[in-house]
């Protein structure tokens, strides 16, 4: 299935499952099931899995356009759909016999549902530094122990991408290493559900890791290889499907603000709000703005898809252009729908509620900006 038939079937399934569901997911702070089960049953769970695995075998111009559809409808649903597909590529990407077999080929049969478990309490927006203990317990086995944050899919994956400090107690800081733990394993506690003002269907959890038992054969490429993992596929595919729903969330907005203005007349003048001028100019930056984003992102995919090593600025970027985008959006959406949009419970509301979260996922809108300056200036991206 090439992309353009792969992203019309999301698009069918975002118009009708995804769209029916949402309300539900946002007031009842419940996961995406319905929506992350029919994408799975679709053949959509692999979307990032090789060809050769039976998968399906998308880059990241598809995981864009993806969550972008997915997003308009629902920002969790979006989100929950890539966090899959990030974890997914971080197997797929030194992937063992092994792992092929036991991961990515349920995977891509829709049979199996992961995720990444990078962020802990303590480190903030450095997701990147894991303080979680990998630790040696003979040459088949690891044990792990520390605790995540804000694990997207928390207590609904079948795995989990879990980063963690180096064997070696006397490891650099930049020797962190990847291993995938099966849902169920001892050791495994989840925190109380996620309950946000926004993202409310993300299942965003905590998990403590408790002498957490895992075959060595899970270790994702080399003891060590984590920061190779987060600038060659963590940072791409993590930042591009945050990008991708926020884009889709910004759309959405805009959407919600053109129909009002198209329908919206008043009763003393018979005039719309589509004929006045100074709305029409305001309408129109909107769609400049969420248009422009758009370009920036494609364009970041297109130089990640073709192997280029400058991608990673684009992609950066992306991900906080359009968090000032989609919150700006939203807003300004808001103000030109006037009271009805400011009701209890109105889809802009929830919009509104989700889209903030954009500038303070981890990367923050702030730390992308610095490393973005710092590769411009030739300087290390990540201190210690």
């Amino acid at each position: 299935m090439n992309l353009d038939k792969t992203l019309d079937l999301i698009r069918q399934i975002a118009e009708s499952t995804v769209r029916g569901e949402a309300d539900a997911v946002d007031k009842e702070a419940r996961w995406p099931e319905q929506s992350m089960r029919q994408l799975q049953q679709e053949g959509l769970g692999g979307f990032v899995v090789p060809l050769e695995n039976g998968g399906l075998g998308q880059g990241l111009l598809g995981l864009a356009q993806a969550c972008e559809i997915l997003g308009e409808e629902s920002a969790s649903a979006g989100l929950c759909f890539g966090m899959h597909c990030v974890g997914t590529a971080m197997i797929a990407a030194k992937a063992t016999a092994y792992q092929k077999k036991h991961f990515l080929e349920p995977i891509a049969a829709g049979e199996h549902l992961t995720t990444l478990a990078l962020s802990e309490p303590g480190t903030g927006a450095h997701f990147y530094f894991p303080q979680t203990q990998l630790l040696s317990v003979s040459k088949d086995e690891f044990m792990l122990r520390g605790e995540k944050t804000f694990v997207t899919n928390g207590g609904q994956a079948d795995s989990y991408v879990i980063s963690t400090m180096g064997v070696d107690p006397e490891a650099m800081q930049h020797e962190f290493s990847c291993v995938v733990v099966e849902a169920g394993s001892q050791g495994m506690n989840w925190g109380k559900d996620w309950d946000g003002i926004g993202m409310r269907g993300n299942s965003s959890r905590s998990l403590a890791l408790k002498d957490v038992r895992v075959p060595a054969r899970n270790l994702l490429g080399e003891q060590g290889d984590q920061l190779w993992y987060m600038f060659q596929v963590v940072a791409p595919y993590f930042l591009t499907a945050m990008s991708g729903t926020y884009l889709g969330l910004a759309q959405a907005a805009f959407n919600q603000a053109r129909e009002h203005m198209m329908h919206r007349t008043y009763r003393h003048s018979g005039m719309s709000l589509s004929q006045n001028q100074l709305l029409q100019h305001r309408l129109g930056t909107l769609w400049a703005k969420i248009e422009r984003t758009r370009q920036l992102i494609y364009h970041a995919c297109r130089q990640y898809d073709s192997g280029d090593a400058s991608a990673i600025l684009s992609i950066i970027s992306s991900k906080a252009e359009v968090a000032h985008c989609c919150v700006e959006v939203v807003n300004e959406a808001m103000t030109l729908s006037g009271g009805i949009a400011y009701r209890d419970n109105s889809r802009l509301e929830t919009l509104l509620r989700d889209a903030r979260a954009a500038h303070i996922m981890a990367p923050t809108t702030d730390v992308l900006y610095t490393w973005l300056g710092r590769a411009l200036l030739e300087q290390p991206i990540l201190e210690s």
